[in-house]
């Protein structure tokens, strides 16, 4: 069960792949935080990707904060390694921070339950969008931009049109 909307944000400090450790308070200035639960292997992650990088682009000179994090089991999965994230983020120039949750206390804290999962806190780091980044996987197809909606609702003053979507993905790997 993930973490009710209202909720706080969790703490954490967690290694990224730009070589430092990044917890909630280097993000203290962001408008919006969207935590993203995120993989290398997941071929829904790999579909979305594209779409969340241009989303964390196009919203960055707004305060909205993106921060991609993975979960999953490295040791079942070798290319959700520490290592391979860092080739896959400097290999497609991620503009937004790729953090590495290996003792999973992030995913469980936030509740979890599949990649890609977004979980958007608003200033005071409440929990205020929780789901899908989009409608479809297809990106032809899209015909509700679920997160870019509720940021934009969120940056203007306003409730997000929808709180809360079912997450389409794989599933988190756990230990």
């Amino acid at each position: 069960m993930s973490i009710a909307l209202g909720t706080e944000t969790p703490s954490f400090e967690l290694p990224g792949v730009d070589g430092d450790d990044h917890s909630l308070g280097d993000y203290g200035d962001a408008k919006l935080l969207a935590l993203v639960q995120y993989c290398n292997h997941c071929p829904y992650v790999l579909a979305w990707e594209g779409r969340l990088m241009a989303l964390a682009s196009d919203h960055a000179d707004q305060g909205v904060r993106v921060v991609a994090v993975n979960s999953n089991d490295s040791a079942r999965y070798p290319e959700d390694s520490f290592e391979r994230m860092k080739e896959r983020a400097e290999e497609l120039d991620f503009p937004f921070d790729y953090l590495f949750d290996a003792s999973q206390s992030l995913a469980r804290a936030l509740g979890a339950e599949r990649t890609p999962e977004v979980f958007l806190f608003d200033e005071q780091r409440r929990l205020r969008y929780h789901g899908a980044i989009d409608d479809s996987r297809d990106e032809n197809a899209v015909s509700r931009s679920y997160l870019r909606e509720a940021i934009d609702a969120l940056l203007a003053g306003e409730e997000p049109p929808v709180a809360e979507t079912e997450s389409v993905g794989c599933t988190v790997k756990w230990k």
